[in-house]
């Protein structure tokens, strides 16, 4: 868990001494790192009652064609490049805008798979 709350010192550095200490709802999630592999997800209850699933491995994910305007669900074989972490890659964690490799090719992630829990993307030209 992380806290999200303000920062205890001023942008001169001098401190600011609060009236309170730190609330639940000031607390983030933890990160999904969505990876590859049999899939594993859980649920967590968000601030308003609501469920918000977070996909934590997944070896499928539902690939559109812009050609033919269909969608199918393949297999992932591998992360090829990810713009949010280089580092990303070799350790195969999938986010937004990660390029996978597919049985239809190359794709890149549409969705965000840890807080929404499943993999969807678009097919990319070679």
């Amino acid at each position: 868990m992380r806290w999200q709350g303000k920062s205890t010192r001023k942008y001169t550095g001098g401190r600011i001494i609060s009236a309170r200490s730190k609330q639940r709802f000031e607390l983030g999630g933890d990160e999904a790192n969505t990876h590859l592999g049999e899939k594993i997800s859980k649920t967590e209850r968000t601030l308003g009652g609501t469920d918000k699933v977070r996909l934590l491995r997944d070896s499928m994910a539902i690939v559109i064609d812009p050609a033919t305007k269909t969608a199918k669900k393949v297999k992932i074989e591998t992360v090829t490049g990810n713009p949010a972490n280089t580092h990303y890659v070799r350790r195969n964690i999938i986010t937004k805008g990660a390029i996978i490799k597919t049985e239809l090719g190359s794709a890149r992630v549409t969705n965000r798979p840890g807080q929404e829990g499943s993999i969807n993307a678009v097919l990319v030209s070679s």
